[in-house]
């Protein structure tokens, strides 16, 4: 993993905009119903190359495939793990967000309606049998594209790929408990995790459900939340071991609920488990207006030798462009406190988490973000260095 040694560098966590006529093959593909899938390939590959073309003019440093193949950033592993069947109906709704739906009934009537965009919803997912990876093959296309995408942009600084965490897709009803249903799932990501790597990019755990453990729930305990925490982090280190911790970006946020917020955790509260994840980076929330006054944590929460940290400087819930000089005050902050070496500028979370019409922030707006952030870095470096 590529350190601010003469810089600040630029990096984000995900998700970008897929285009319209791909959606379109895509909805027919989740859908069932007969598509093109050479032409569907084909245009998977030229999405990919578009989109690192334009983290490129935007500036970004550390890039990615923007998750094109995928129809969002959590359930595409219903196409890489056996051993799952459809939920019957299930939405994917985690707690968190019925505290918050309980609070501001009338805000998610309808802000929940703008989901009707995406290709296909996010369902649960149900365990039926012994879960093991089956995606290979799907893995060795992100792979190939993003690899071709890039021969096109020797200036690339470094590239990732991301892959979810064991947690928040499925539930189960073939093992006899969840820890050991938890354990299998992170066995079989594990080969995902140990191809990225292979490939020779980065790995990005995508990983939310770290903070969703320990957020507000009223059917448990905060003691227990705090023990399912710590037992998530032990299966994703176990899934991890062995890969060089360089070579790993934890991300994690609260979610992708775009409203309120007023139940958010102190990060304070959450840092310090974070940083027991075994990762060479750290991505999570600071755009966020909830979370913005949190640098001051950094003071008491030691960073760990060699351990870097990603600040989400670009909002993924508004398309509000963030200003250059705010964005390079930030970058100030942190460094002041971690060093700057240790800094890496980012983003509190994909931009379009699902494969939907309408996503978080509209792709033009995005690159907007981008060049935005890249200046910020530009104009903290000049300070920094």
């Amino acid at each position: 993993m590529q350190r601010s040694t003469e810089r600040i560098l630029t990096t984000h966590v995900g998700s970008l905009g897929r285009p319209h006529d791909l959606l379109e093959i895509m909805r027919e593909r989740e859908h069932g119903r007969p598509y093109d899938a050479d032409g569907y390939a084909k245009r998977v590959t030229s999405a990919v190359g578009d989109v690192v073309a334009e983290q490129v003019r935007a500036g970004i440093d550390v890039v990615t495939d923007g998750e094109m193949s995928k129809v969002s950033f959590l359930t595409y592993v219903k196409d890489r793990l056996a051993g799952f069947e459809p939920g019957a109906g299930e939405k994917l709704m985690p707690p968190s967000w019925q505290v918050e739906i309980d609070r501001f009934p009338e805000y998610y009537a309808d802000y929940l309606g703008k989901y009707k965009d995406q290709v296909s919803p996010m369902m649960t997912m149900v365990c039926t049998g012994p879960v093991t990876y089956d995606g290979h093959d799907q893995l060795a296309i992100d792979v190939a594209n993003l690899k071709a995408a890039l021969a096109d942009h020797p200036s690339v600084t470094e590239a990732f790929l991301p892959s979810t965490s064991p947690s928040g897709f499925g539930r189960n009803e073939y093992y006899g408990s969840y820890t050991d249903y938890l354990s299998a799932v992170a066995e079989a990501l594990r080969e995902e995790y140990l191809g990225i790597i292979d490939a020779g990019f980065l790995l990005q755990v995508d990983d939310p459900w770290l903070i969703e453990y320990l957020s507000e729930n009223p059917a448990t305990t905060p003691e227990q939340r705090r023990r399912d925490a710590e037992a998530h982090i032990e299966i994703l280190n176990h899934a991890l071991r062995d890969i060089p911790t360089e070579k790993i970006r934890l991300h994690t946020c609260y979610g992708l609920n775009h409203g309120p917020r007023v139940h958010d955790l102190d990060f304070r509260d959450i840092a310090p488990l974070m940083l027991k994840v075994n990762a060479g980076a750290y991505s999570f929330e600071v755009a966020n207006p909830r979370h913005q006054h949190e640098w001051k944590i950094w003071k008491d929460v030691t960073l760990p030798e060699g351990k870097v940290l990603i600040p989400g400087l670009l909002g993924h819930a508004t398309n509000y462009v963030e200003h250059p000089e705010l964005i390079a005050d930030t970058i100030e902050l942190y460094a002041g406190i971690v060093g700057r070496e240790n800094v890496i500028a980012g983003a509190d979370c994909g931009f379009s988490s699902r494969a939907s019409f309408h996503p978080e922030v509209h792709p033009t707006v995005v690159w907007e973000k981008f060049a935005a952030l890249s200046e910020g870095a530009r104009i903290a470096s000049s300070r920094l260095w």
